[in-house]
């Protein structure tokens, strides 16, 4: 003899609906309401309440790390197009027009020799 409060064995759209609402019910979207296992209304509402359980945590997810990294100490706060040019420009040794700064030339040589020559003999005259 069946037992008249046992519950019944839902089928086709009675047990898609059921998912969906047991699914809704728990937190879960309509994709994931729609893998619930079970056969009845019980047995579907633990089934969501289990698996919205697996899916939420605990901590939130920390943000994603901002590309590029930190700023390091040799940059400036110029702010501007104008100021990051001019610091370029000061630190590699260019001029307002892009060009090097001319690099000053010995004057006062008498000769033009080898500066890695090395000399090692005294030369008598």
């Amino acid at each position: 003899m069946t037992d008249p409060n046992a519950p019944t064995p839902l089928d086709g759209d009675a047990l898609e609906l059921a998912r969906l609402r047991a699914g809704l019910t728990a937190g879960l979207t309509p994709d994931q309401s729609a893998r619930l296992i079970g056969s009845t209304e019980d047995e579907l509402t633990a089934d969501a309440q289990k698996l919205a359980a697996e899916f939420s945590t605990a901590e939130p997810i920390p943000p994603a790390p901002r590309v590029g990294g930190p700023r390091g100490v040799d940059v400036g706060s110029s702010r501007s197009v104008a100021g990051g040019a001019a610091r370029y420009r000061a630190r590699h040794g260019l001029d307002e027009s892009g060009s090097r700064l001319p690099v000053p030339q010995h004057t006062n040589t008498g000769h033009t020799a080898n500066p890695f020559a090395v000399r090692t003999y005294a030369w008598e005259r």
